[in-house]
């Protein structure tokens, strides 16, 4: 187990999603802890070489320093915003922090991924996994070179699963809390994190 700092990597923030559980809102624009859940995924970025936040909604800017693109097409999955992140990257820090981001709490979960990490382990990434025993693709540590060969040899990436995308790597399982891995998928999530019942009315 090594120390955060020590492991070099870049970060690719998916900020893509229909939300269409949630009427189509911007659920990464929600604020928690006065901040929005995209600025909480950048602070929890903030030991990268690189920043990559994909798929910003229009009217909505980036902190500085970070790299803004948008998946192709716009909408087209998790998968296809890893792809169009991984371009923006053209000389890539040997691992890749891929995080969505609505999760609730990404600076804790990320920092106990980082120090659960192993730079010299013969593996190609560190994955979350919830108390349930399920992995969490999104909140994860991928070997650069692995993610970038497995994007090549799925082909076209738009709307592909992204556990197809990460079937054939070599993953170990980091075990966090419920409260580490949890994200908004839901309007009753939306209001546990902003303590707004009425969120969407």
């Amino acid at each position: 187990m090594v120390e955060p700092a020590s492991v070099e990597h870049d970060a690719v923030l998916l900020a893509g999603g229909r939300a269409s559980r949630m009427s189509g809102i911007d659920k990464t624009a929600l604020i928690a802890d006065g901040l929005a859940l995209t600025d909480h995924a950048v602070a929890a970025s903030a030991g990268a070489r690189s920043v990559v936040l994909v798929g910003l909604r229009d009217g909505r800017t980036a902190p500085d320093g970070v790299v803004v693109t948008r998946e192709d097409p716009p909408f087209g999955g998790p998968v296809a915003g890893i792809a169009a992140g991984l371009v923006a990257v053209p000389e890539p820090a040997p691992w890749t922090l891929v995080l969505a981001c609505d999760l609730v709490r990404p600076e804790r979960a990320v920092d106990a991924l980082l120090r659960a990490a192993d730079d010299t382990a013969d593996v190609d990434g560190f994955v979350a996994v919830d108390e349930d025993g399920r992995r969490q693709p999104l909140l994860a540590l991928y070997r650069s070179s692995a993610l970038r060969e497995a994007v090549r040899a799925l082909g076209d990436p738009t709307d592909a699963a992204v556990r197809r995308l990460t079937a054939g790597l070599r993953l170990v399982e980091v075990p966090l809390s419920d409260g580490l891995c949890a994200d908004v998928d839901e309007p009753a999530d939306a209001a546990r994190v902003t303590g707004t019942s009425g969120l969407l009315d």
